[in-house]
């Protein structure tokens, strides 16, 4: 009689997603970086970045609440952080600076005068609904985490830092826009970036359900086994 031995299943590499959303998040990082030592530098002037150096506060604060709000984001998809007393610290860190980067978005649609390459029909309408929901998403999750909800609040961040990735996802979306057609026209470039953040919150919202499904194996496994020996 021959036994079948089950074959072992192969662990996923726990910093593979950390590492990737990391070097997504790289592009808006070193492209705030460039902005800070333009302000910093005194860079010339011009059509467009005279609003930057006109009101520098914000978007400075965009920048460094973005940065650390995209990287040490990203290490709280770690599994192996989220076990640990870390996960709680960096917490208390990630969440201010989403609220700064999203409060900061808000600011400068609605305030800074954006020249007409970095805009088009409709965006400023798309920036500050997502700006919102950001925000608003970072608050429900503080919300559900304070009663002791972690699914929600997992659920919830995870869509925070989808929209706060946008930016990422955006020059994914538009390089091969641009390398295969030019430059594109003001209605095209609003449905473009829209795509970058559409795309990282379906992605999110995939995850989401993938981690719900996982917790309900894992919890149906020992009800199982319980209602077996009780039988």
């Amino acid at each position: 009689m021959t036994t079948v031995t089950a074959r072992p299943r192969r662990a996923r590499p726990q910093w593979l997603v950390p590492a990737g959303l990391i070097a997504l998040s790289l592009v808006p990082i070193v492209a705030g970086s460039a902005r800070l030592t333009q302000l910093t530098t005194g860079a010339t002037v011009t059509a467009e970045n005279a609003r930057f150096f006109d009101s520098p506060i914000p978007v400075v604060a965009h920048i460094i609440g973005s940065s650390v709000f995209l990287v040490l984001g990203a290490l709280q998809f770690a599994p192996s952080l989220r076990r640990r007393r870390w996960h709680r610290i960096a917490g208390r860190i990630v969440a201010p600076a989403g609220l700064v980067s999203a409060l900061s978005a808000l600011w400068m649609t609605l305030f800074y005068d954006m020249p007409a390459s970095v805009t088009g029909p409709g965006l400023a309408g798309v920036r500050i609904a997502l700006g919102t929901g950001m925000a608003a998403a970072i608050v429900v999750a503080f919300a559900a985490i304070r009663r002791g909800d972690v699914r929600s609040h997992s659920a919830w961040m995870t869509r925070a830092y989808a929209i706060g990735l946008g930016a990422g996802t955006q020059v994914l979306v538009f390089l091969p826009f641009t390398l295969l057609i030019g430059t594109p026209a003001p209605l095209t470039h609003t449905l473009l970036m829209t795509a970058g953040w559409v795309i990282n919150l379906v992605v999110a919202e995939i995850v989401i359900r993938r981690r719900a499904r996982t917790v309900r194996r894992r919890t149906a496994g020992p009800m199982a086994a319980t209602s077996a020996r009780l039988s």
